[in-house]
């Protein structure tokens, strides 16, 4: 059996669309207010994208960012996947779109799709195993979503929520000790329709009938996505613990998916760990559903939060309902020096 090799993260790209919209003019829309908006979900401000603005430009914007950080060339990717859950068109897929953006050809390149807010990590761990395989040497994994093309401007539970986003992972083989050392996915298919869109697939197509009912845009039941969140994700994080042979003590940093600041101070409080050492940025981006880890991630490194040698635990969790944990050891240029 051939033996695998380590996964690292080279370098985290990312994109941001110019708009930003504050809890003020989100007021003017629907009954809420910023001080409603900041109490319950932490929000202050998120970045909306420009009529013309799909998931696949953000997602070439957050590529070619992340290739420059790492300083490669775009020809170097042997694959790319994407993991948007707000694809261009329902087929094909995004990624196609993505490379021809980038001017990207010859190259291999798919999607994956995995409930939204959960693809940070499914969709890692996809591009991870092409890297451990040796099949690839180079993985390129984009997560970009324009959700404020499917969100309902007049339902507050899920306007004030949202925001758009694209990130990328960079993935190559790296040495011992470091990268990526243990990830576990999980579905509870029993809440399926806790958060979707109803309309939109062949289950429902879009008709005239149904986009009068606002049914193309997504609906969220807000309690059994918070109980979800409080309940699964601790035991996730120690399961995760145990099974890469490390205490909670020994984590420098938890990113976990940017839903609601309070979510995040809960599950932080629940696993017994200061809420100091995790990272947010729903304040400033609100939620960007699959980029939302991977954004977090790369504002981390930029803020010297996220250093290389740290232990890193990211969580994701979202529609489906879905939910994944990974255990990396975060890399540094030279543990990708003479590897793959």
């Amino acid at each position: 059996m051939a033996t695998l090799r380590n996964v690292g993260i080279m370098a985290i790209g990312s994109y941001l669309p110019e708009r930003v919209m504050t809890n003020d003019e989100l007021a003017t829309m629907v009954d809420t207010s910023d001080e409603w908006i900041r109490a319950r979900i932490g929000v202050r401000t998120r970045h909306i994208a420009a009529p013309e603005e799909l998931s696949s430009d953000l997602g070439a914007a957050a590529l070619r960012d992340a290739c420059r950080r790492a300083g490669i060339d775009l020809d170097e990717i042997d694959l790319v996947i994407c993991g948007s859950n707000t694809p261009d068109h329902p087929s094909p897929q995004t990624a196609s779109m993505i490379m021809r953006k980038v001017g990207l050809s010859g190259t291999a390149g798919f999607d994956v799709r995995c409930g939204g807010c959960a693809g940070g990590v499914f969709a890692l761990d996809v591009g991870s195993q092409y890297v451990a395989t040796g099949r690839y040497r180079t993985v390129a994994v984009v997560l970009a979503e324009v959700n404020s093309k499917i969100t309902n401007w007049k339902d507050r539970t899920t306007c004030v929520i949202l925001g758009d986003g694209a990130a990328c992972y960079l993935l190559r083989p790296c040495g011992d000790g470091v990268g990526i050392q243990k990830t576990i996915l999980g579905t509870d298919p029993s809440g399926y329709y806790v958060a979707y869109v109803p309309a939109g697939g062949r289950a429902m197509p879009v008709t005239a009938e149904a986009a009068e009912q606002g049914l193309q845009y997504f609906v969220m039941q807000g309690r059994p996505v918070l109980d979800f969140a409080h309940n699964q994700m601790p035991p996730l994080i120690r399961q995760l613990a145990a099974e890469s042979g490390h205490s909670l003590d020994d984590v420098q940093l938890f990113v976990t998916h940017q839903a609601n600041i309070n979510i995040i101070n809960n599950i932080m409080d629940l696993i017994g760990q200061p809420r100091q050492k995790t990272y947010t940025n729903v304040e400033r981006r609100g939620n960007t559903s699959s980029a939302s880890v991977p954004l977090a991630l790369c504002e981390a490194v930029d803020d010297g939060c996220l250093k290389p040698g740290d232990l890193l635990f990211a969580v994701a969790f979202g529609a489906g309902l879905t939910y994944g944990a990974c255990a990396i050891r975060w890399c540094g240029p030279d543990d990708f020096s003479s590897h793959g």
